[in-house]
């Protein structure tokens, strides 16, 4: 089934022959009942006018701005009025109307399983609008109803494909750190999972992304963890340098310490500099070998 234009005229003209027509019958039957003898042919003629003009209007349909009427003749689709106003069509035939106006459906919070098992909470927004009204009108039985279960459906799916987050150095997308590369998968999925409906999306988007309650506190917990050793690292790599650094300097300046003393003054470095307290100095007053 596919989209087609429907034979449509102006339907101003329709509606005053429809008027003429039915003022005529009227009139002639008006007359001729209030006549002693009444003429049957005129009779005949005035519920005939009156008949024509009521399928003159059976044909007229007003169509609004960003919307368009599916016709049908007698269960046989015979094309879709795009164009807005009051226009003729087939007369006797049944009108559907189809917008084609840009909407947003907000998918429910989802409670899904990400790539490594965790379980977490995922919602997403889909901007859509209908572009096919004969495939949105007979190929789906509610297209909008059809939108939001394969909606979802594609979220779940997508979800699924990625974790949560990428808590290795090995590259890689996550949930939570490609958000946008997740969105154009998604568009992707669902916008073949839609071309039967006739529906075009838009644009999506994720709206809601946490871990569902049960882990939240024990990721939290890894999160700190993993943030607190990559910052041990750094102030590990510093103090290093720094030491070093302490020591070219000596040398530099013709100060010489045997390996003892160079092992106590790295050490001393080493803790002053990478502990998470102020360190608190001690004066030695003997010697280093007593």
């Amino acid at each position: 089934m596919k989209d087609k234009k429907a034979w449509h005229v102006s339907g101003y003209l329709a509606l005053l022959v429809a008027l003429v027509l039915a003022v005529a019958g009227v009139l002639l039957l008006v007359n001729e009942f209030t006549r002693y003898e009444s003429n049957g042919v005129v009779v005949v003629a005035g519920f005939v006018l009156i008949a024509v003009a009521a399928i003159c209007a059976s044909s007229l349909t007003i169509v609004q701005p960003n919307e368009a009427k599916v016709i049908t003749f007698f269960g046989t689709y015979v094309g879709t009025v795009l164009d807005s106003g009051l226009w003729m069509v087939l007369p006797l035939t049944a009108k559907a109307n189809v917008s084609l106006k840009v909407r947003n459906f907000n998918s429910q919070t989802l409670k899904v399983n990400d790539a490594e098992g965790n379980p977490v909470e995922i919602g997403a927004v889909v901007v859509f609008k209908v572009t096919d009204t004969a495939k949105a009108s007979f190929d789906v039985d509610n297209y909008e109803r059809f939108v939001e279960i394969q909606s979802e459906t594609a979220v779940r799916h997508i979800a699924a494909q990625y974790p949560y987050d990428i808590f290795s150095s090995t590259d890689g997308f996550s949930l939570r750190g490609n958000a946008d590369e997740v969105a154009a998968e998604l568009l992707r999925e669902l916008q073949s999972r839609l071309q039967v409906a006739g529906v075009q999306v838009i644009e999506t988007r994720l709206t809601h992304l946490a871990y569902a309650p049960e882990i939240a506190s024990a990721m939290l917990q890894r999160q700190q963890a993993i943030a607190i050793v990559s910052a041990r690292t750094q102030i590990v790599e510093g103090a290093v340098g720094m030491v070093d650094s302490a020591l070219r300097q000596l040398e530099a300046n013709g100060i010489t310490l045997d390996p003892e003393r160079r092992a106590a003054m790295v050490n001393n470095l080493m803790v002053a500099i990478v502990s998470d307290r102020a360190a608190t100095p001690v004066i030695n007053a003997g010697s280093l070998y007593s």
